[in-house]
């Protein structure tokens, strides 16, 4: 018996259907994993601002002993946003201006300044306007508590002891890897 050509061929690919099922699964999967996506982004962004306003206060205390001459860092928050100096001089001699640079006056120089402008998700705070590291003894005065804040209120806490020593902590527990404040 003779087949026919047509009827011995046999079938390869996919179909339209499988086609169109497999990407819906795929939408369906990454869907899922999307928010996990974004919130790990917004975690990194408020722990790589954190670790950065951690070494700006170690740098702070190292220019302070190495130098012989205090070194602050001050803490501002205004319309445009909020940021930190590291300089020398009084607590009220620098300032940031609307592009983030830092602004002196009375013969302080600023070292490093970060500005946190409106609209950007992450922003900074300080239960004190101004940090002083002594030059002598490497000690800071006040103690003080950073906040580094992101998307929905979450972020961390640097917490800087007499010995100008930063410990981190999550309130509420909302950065993974930190413990509670």
């Amino acid at each position: 018996m003779k087949r026919n050509a047509n009827t011995a061929r046999q079938q390869s690919g996919f179909s339209l259907v499988e086609s169109l099922i497999s990407i819906v699964v795929t939408l369906v999967a990454a869907g899922a994993a999307a928010p996990g996506f974004v919130s790990a982004r917004a975690s990194h962004r408020i722990e790589g601002a954190a670790a950065q306003l951690e070494t700006d206060i170690q740098q702070a205390r190292s220019l302070a002993v190495m130098g012989n001459r205090s070194m602050r860092i001050s803490f501002k928050t205004d319309s445009y946003g909020s940021c930190y100096i590291v300089h020398d001089g009084s607590a009220s001699a620098c300032k940031c201006d609307a592009q983030g640079a830092a602004a002196c006056t009375g013969g302080a120089t600023p070292v490093r300044s970060v500005r946190f402008a409106v609209g950007n998700p992450l922003q900074v705070s300080s239960n004190s306007a101004s940090l002083v590291f002594d030059a002598a003894k490497g000690t800071v005065t006040p103690t003080a508590t950073m906040r580094v804040v992101g998307e929905g209120g979450r972020g961390l806490n640097l917490i800087v002891n007499i010995m100008g020593r930063v410990r981190s902590c999550s309130p509420e527990k909302t950065i993974k890897g930190y413990p509670k404040c």
